[in-house]
């Protein structure tokens, strides 16, 4: 089973949007199924089978979410980030002030869902594979 050393040496990795699919591709070949990532302070709960969890643990503290989705500025902000044209602290900041409360990953669909603060999608879009 993954450990959260494990996850946290995949994201080291990760440098922007662009490193996305190919850390989606590690973390899934070690056998998570699902995560799910919150916006507010950066906490990530990781599942697997046979209910496993990792939790990684608040990242910053904790920030403040728009009450209220602004749809296109997310779409906006999220292409130059899958662009490579932001970083990770820059993506986060453009999520809380877009209304983006989480993010769930679905392993088995290949899928990134973003919600509001009502629980409400947003965006769901396939991951590129």
């Amino acid at each position: 089973m993954f450990t959260a050393e494990h996850i946290k040496n995949a994201h080291s990795k990760v440098k922007s949007g662009a490193d996305f699919p190919m850390y989606i591709k590690e973390i899934k070949a070690m056998g998570v199924t699902r995560y799910e990532t919150f916006v507010k302070d950066g906490r990530i709960d990781f599942f697997g089978a046979d209910d496993h969890c990792v939790q990684i643990p608040e990242k910053y503290n904790s920030i403040t979410i728009a009450d209220h989705a602004n749809t296109e500025g997310f779409k906006s902000g999220l292409l130059d980030h899958q662009q490579g044209k932001t970083d990770y602290p820059t993506f986060i900041a453009m999520c809380a002030n877009t209304g983006i409360d989480k993010w769930k990953i679905c392993m088995n669909k290949m899928t990134c869902t973003y919600f509001d603060k009502s629980g409400n999608i947003v965006l769901e879009e396939k991951i590129p594979q």
